[in-house]
């Protein structure tokens, strides 16, 4: 009875995800136009992005504060973590990505993330000036992330992130505000089977507003040469709301006896469903091999409508990733240092790559 109790716990969380948010998640790619601030749809961590984004029931430490925010209870103490990423290689754009966090009590965590897209120098034209000449310009894309996670138990987690988003270039912004909240279930006598589920990207709308949305124009009943500034109103536009739902399980190859298993050789398989208000869904696959937890390779995979189609596909990325981790220990206290890198396949361009370091203490 215990047992089936314990399978039946995350099926009932998942409902209590789900049913509160179907209005929030009734759309589809026709109404991808109707969205902003899609930057929040970027990973920016190399760990996880080798996965493809899939291992949402699996995710620990600051880098599930981007997949599912419960899984930054399990960290153990403090991590810190920097991330560059070439996004789109070709395009020169860079994102630069840090945070931290801090465990807080028996079994709470507490986490800052900040993301920031680097678009480099735009040369200002017009239609008189058409190659430029006039300056240049710098679009800045921020967000911040604040979360808190805990343990409610030995099988559940769960935690809440607050973001805040700023778009802005040199006389027109946008800043608004968005909610994440997930859960993660861990059970069986290892703790190897795993489930998880993340809601992302809730909030109120948001709107560009500035100088750059103003003009000069004549009085119209003025004789003299009197002119007035007209503001414009943008439209407000939505915030890329999805839902996440995972499941993973940790294959372990050796065994000490029969009650004991050797942590030596670790193959993970991870799966996520993830469905996205205003893009097309998509099914996505992991699989990672880790060895002592100092050497992990993987690869994933993220499948969406029309994907192996490159006349119909809609977007940049063609499906694969991979990635590796090397982790070493130092110190007495058992601290770690980590270098994280992945690739995800694109075309066009040349594929994103994510290079980043990370320190557990």
């Amino acid at each position: 009875m215990k047992k089936q109790y314990k399978l039946l716990v995350p099926f009932a969380l998942a409902g209590l995800f789900i049913l509160p948010v179907n209005k929030v998640l009734a759309g589809n790619p026709d109404r991808a136009g109707q969205a902003g601030a899609t930057e929040l749809l970027i990973n920016p961590w190399a760990r996880s992005s080798g996965w493809a984004g899939s291992n949402i029931a699996g995710a620990k430490g600051l880098e599930a504060m981007f997949l599912n925010v419960a899984g930054t209870a399990f960290t153990k103490k403090t991590e810190l973590l920097f991330t560059r990423t070439q996004w789109l290689k070709g395009t020169d754009i860079n994102i630069n990505a840090f945070g931290l966090t801090q465990r807080v009590g028996e079994t709470g965590a507490l986490g800052l993330a900040i993301m920031a897209m680097d678009f480099g120098d735009i040369n200002i034209t017009t239609v008189d000036n058409p190659e430029g000449g006039l300056g240049s310009y710098s679009p800045q894309f921020l967000n911040i992330s604040l979360s808190y996670a805990k343990g409610f138990s030995d099988n559940i987690y769960g935690g809440l992130a607050a973001k805040i988003i700023t778009e802005k270039t040199s006389n027109i912004s946008a800043r608004g505000i968005a909610l994440d909240a997930g859960i993660q279930y861990v059970t069986g006598k290892n703790d190897q089977l795993k489930f998880g589920i993340s809601l992302k990207n809730v909030g109120p709308r948001m709107r560009f507003s500035g100088d750059g949305l103003s003009f000069k124009t004549p009085v119209p009943t003025s004789t003299q040469s009197n002119t007035m500034t007209v503001e414009q109103r943008s439209s407000q536009y939505e915030l890329p709301s999805l839902l996440n739902i995972g499941a993973g399980y940790d294959f372990y190859l050796t065994k000490i006896d029969s009650n004991t298993i050797d942590k030596t050789h670790r193959i993970t398989a991870m799966g996520t469903f993830t469905s996205n208000s205003f893009e097309k869904d998509q099914f996505k696959l992991g699989l990672e091999y880790g060895w002592k937890n100092m050497l992990m390779v993987r690869v994933g995979y993220a499948y969406e409508k029309d994907i192996l189609n490159v006349g119909a596909r809609t977007s940049a990325f063609s499906g694969p990733s991979a990635g590796f981790t090397f982790e070493m220990p130092f110190g007495k206290n058992q601290s770690t240092f980590a270098i994280d890198y992945s690739y995800r396949a694109t075309n066009p361009f040349n594929g994103t790559h994510s290079i980043g370091a990370r320190i557990n203490l």
